[in-house]
């Protein structure tokens, strides 16, 4: 069974179409990344997952239960970070949690969840009001691992994190998945996406524009990689450029760029020159997800979506802010 499966998936707000026949399944027990530039439709589509907003036509399922039917129990099986997650600033972080525990009906121990996240307990028993972003991120993360859920959606989940806590934050989606819980990960850090997920899927326009692992999206693209060689002189560029996989080659000044299609040629590629000239210095790059990412989404930042999503996020937040 599908952790999560859409069939055509459409949601308008007036004229704007904000997500336009979205058809994506996403295997139980991995991490996906969902991703897209701000207005692609993001945030409505995680908001008709979770049952808060009706889809203008099509349909989902998540855990094997259509959304608009089961939003309810849907929800009771999902634990949700969502972006910008609302507190209640008098309340300690610990009452939170105890009456995410309670409203769950879990037996979690809160101060074993607490220091999982890395909330120091001293921290836990302040008024939320006080905490940074990102103490309220292990606060929200926290939550979000009440009852054992099988599905985590992490919306912007490394926000306002340390480097000690995005790396916390990474080890505890793997301990997720190891337990067989499926993460459905949507963040604009996509340097944390691409150490964390197995899968990624990009929306534009309300379009979903690519899905795939991130070694078959660079390879669908061509874009295996970069390799640099500071040589003595310039050799003779022939040979490089006959090596399978290699797509261009140029030179300037004493640095010969070789662009790959595939990583397999990277080395083979540098051989070759290493075989005609002195190399002093090389470099070679991995395509990163930023650059498909641009490449995807033509490097659109924005649509007309964005007010109407924005609305429907708050909306999210403000349902999820009191049911916790």
């Amino acid at each position: 069974m599908a952790a999560i499966r859409t069939d055509d998936l459409t949601r308008r707000f007036g004229d704007v179409v904000a997500v336009d026949g979205l058809d994506l399944t996403v295997e139980e027990g991995e991490v996906f990344g969902f991703l897209g530039p701000n207005g692609a439709g993001k945030s409505t589509t995680i908001n008709v997952l979770l049952g808060f907003i009706e889809p203008s036509s099509g349909g989902a399922e998540v855990l094997g239960a259509d959304v608009t039917t089961h939003s309810r129990s849907v929800r009771e099986r999902i634990g949700l970070l969502p972006e910008g997650y609302g507190l209640y600033e008098n309340l300690t972080g610990r009452e939170h949690l105890v009456s995410a525990i309670e409203t769950k009906g879990s037996a979690d121990d809160p101060d074993e969840l607490l220091d999982r996240v890395g909330l120091d307990a001293g921290d836990a028993r302040r008024a939320a009001g006080g905490y940074s972003k990102g103490m309220q991120q292990r606060l929200g993360l926290a939550i979000a691992l009440v009852g054992d859920p099988d599905l985590l959606v992490l919306d912007e989940p490394s926000s306002g994190l340390d480097p000690k806590g995005i790396k916390l934050l990474r080890d505890i989606v793997r301990e997720e998945t190891d337990r067989g819980a499926t993460v459905f990960f949507s963040s604009h850090i996509l340097d944390q996406v691409e150490k964390v997920c197995d899968r990624v899927g990009i929306m534009a326009k309300g379009e979903l524009v690519a899905l795939d692992t991130l070694g078959n999206l660079r390879e669908q693209l061509g874009v295996g990689g970069v390799v640099e060689a500071t040589v003595d002189a310039v050799p003779d560029l022939g040979p490089v450029r006959a090596v399978e996989g290699v797509r261009d080659v140029t030179a300037e000044d004493d640095v010969v760029r070789v662009t790959c299609a595939e990583p397999a040629a990277k080395m083979p590629a540098l051989r070759r020159i290493d075989d005609a000239a002195t190399v002093s210095d090389i470099g070679i790059d991995t395509t990163s997800l930023e650059s498909l990412f641009e490449q995807y989404t033509n490097g659109e930042h924005g649509r007309d979506a964005t007010a109407a999503e924005a609305t429907t996020a708050e909306d999210a937040t403000a349902v999820t802010g009191g049911e916790d």
